[in-house]
């Protein structure tokens, strides 16, 4: 505040005295009233000194945006170096990862096929005997009693458990039977000599063509047996005709028709509701005339509790005969094997009607009952031919008896 203690008065009042007279002539002409002339001069005075600061606040706005400019910019520059920057080091990742491809599944042996397949009947028979003789020491009237039951319970059959019962006990009488381990053994052998008893094997090059007659009640999987099975004989270089001689069931032969067309094989069939014996005609002739070395013939699924289908299976047995002498050469019965002693019941009924030259069990891997097996081969003495133990076309495989004993006492 120096200078305002500093500033002349009275100059300052004389230079101001000398601005309103300068300015009186120009206010007497513009009408001004001479009481008025000196407020109107510093008026003029105020105006003119605001105006000044306000340019003065300008020149330095503008100043001051000059030089933030240049600042601007050479932060911009520095941050698209650090960007260019980042970019240099951050890898550029692919449109398009490749993924690499899963490893394949193993391809399993027949035999670990087999054992995967019997597994839940593996665990309701073997697993439960492995239990009970892995509590008990020696071999006495209690054991053979809870072995007993157990082989009834897994669908053994009685006659069957009877057998081994009986086998056992003669064996424990001799002294023969010293160890838990022995009498494992003992049933691995018995169960063998039951399922390996003498019979015609299926040998489809002793006739041409050769004949099998497929039949069963419905939903066992009838069509898909004979789908896998033309499948199986078409590999193997076989000339392969399929008959429809299921007219009853709806869609039937549009199944079996896809079957053949996946087998590359030939499928004769009529139209829905016609007489299965005309198609096993026309089926007939096709393969003589065709130098067919096999005919795969379906039928219509039927109750065997129901004395008229039963007798129609008859009718064509005898129609294909009259075609072709012999045939058929194989009368093959398709049995559930989720359905236990059901499936024997079937099988001694069906067999009544038309003599049984084998069987096939289908859905052996979805059940624990697949003590079945034994129970069929010891009181039909009918041979089980083929076992299903999966979904795949290669799921339905030819039985052996001895791989089937050693898959189920595998540890």
């Amino acid at each position: 505040m120096e200078w305002f203690k500093a500033l002349n008065w009275v100059a300052v009042v004389e230079w101001l005295n000398t601005f309103v007279a300068s300015l009186s002539p120009l206010l007497a002409s513009a009408g001004v009233p001479e009481e008025y002339w000196s407020l109107v001069a510093f008026g003029v005075l105020y105006l003119g000194a605001t105006l000044v600061v306000l340019l003065f606040v300008l020149i330095l706005l503008k100043s001051f945006r000059k030089f933030k400019q240049p600042q601007q910019e050479i932060d911009r520059a520095a941050e698209k170096d650090d960007d260019l920057s980042a970019a240099e080091i951050t890898p550029i990742e692919p449109e398009h990862l490749v993924e690499p491809e899963p490893e394949p599944e193993p391809i399993l042996g027949l035999f670990e096929r087999l054992k995967r397949g019997l597994s839940k009947t593996q665990s309701s028979l073997v697993g439960r005997v492995d239990d009970l003789l892995r509590s008990r020491t020696t071999i006495d009237e209690d054991l053979i009693e809870e072995l007993e039951e157990i082989l009834i319970t897994a669908d053994l059959g009685m006659q069957t458990t009877q057998k081994l019962i009986k086998s056992l006990e003669s064996c424990r009488a001799r002294g023969e039977l010293a160890s838990p381990d022995q009498v494992r053994q003992l049933l691995m052998e018995e169960l063998e000599k039951i399922l390996k008893f003498e019979s015609k094997p299926l040998d489809v090059s002793s006739a041409s063509p050769f004949v099998i007659m497929v039949i069963g009640v419905n939903g066992v999987g009838k069509t898909t047996t004979i789908g896998k099975l033309a499948n199986q004989f078409a590999q193997a270089g076989k000339k392969v005709i399929l008959g429809a001689g299921d007219t009853f069931r709806a869609a039937a032969a549009e199944q079996l028709q896809i079957w053949g067309d996946r087998a590359g094989v030939e499928v004769v069939c009529h139209a829905e509701g016609a007489d299965p014996s005309a198609v096993a005609f026309d089926a007939a002739k096709a393969a003589v005339a065709r130098k067919a070395d096999i005919l795969l013939l379906d039928t219509a699924g039927r109750l065997h509790t129901k004395v008229n289908l039963m007798e129609e299976l008859k009718k064509i047995r005898r129609v294909l005969d009259r075609e072709i002498p012999g045939a058929p050469h194989e009368v093959l019965l398709v049995l559930d094997a989720t359905t236990g002693q059901n499936a024997l019941t079937q099988a001694k009924l069906f067999n009544e009607a038309v003599p049984l030259d084998g069987i096939a069990l289908t859905k052996l891997d979805g059940t624990a009952k697949g003590g079945i097996v034994v129970a069929i081969a010891a009181e039909m003495q009918v041979p089980v031919r083929f076992v299903g133990i999966g979904e795949q076309l290669d799921d339905l495989r030819p039985f052996d008896a001895e791989m089937f004993v050693s898959v189920l006492f595998d540890r």
